[in-house]
């Protein structure tokens, strides 16, 4: 999460576990989320930046990779808890 201080990086990353918690209809709590959401947005970091080589900033934009993230995330995890 580029430009958060570290209290911005738990802020943005308990919304964004929450808003992916929604999206993918799991029920987890707050500690859940605010792991799920910064898991998140290292992996929506990547994605954007690494791979598509696209650069942000701000916590809109960090929020929006974090979620992506963990959105991605859940999916994956929901795939092994499956079988």
């Amino acid at each position: 999460m580029q430009g958060l201080n570290w209290i911005g990086v738990l802020i943005v990353g308990i919304f964004a576990g929450w808003i992916a918690e929604k999206i993918m209809r799991r029920d987890h709590g707050l500690l859940t989320n605010l792991v799920v959401g910064i898991l998140g947005a290292i992996i929506g970091k990547f994605i954007i930046v690494d791979l598509m080589h696209i650069a942000y900033g701000g916590w809109i934009a960090s929020l929006g990779a974090a979620v992506l993230g963990a959105v991605i995330l859940l999916f994956v995890l929901g795939l092994f808890r499956r079988r």
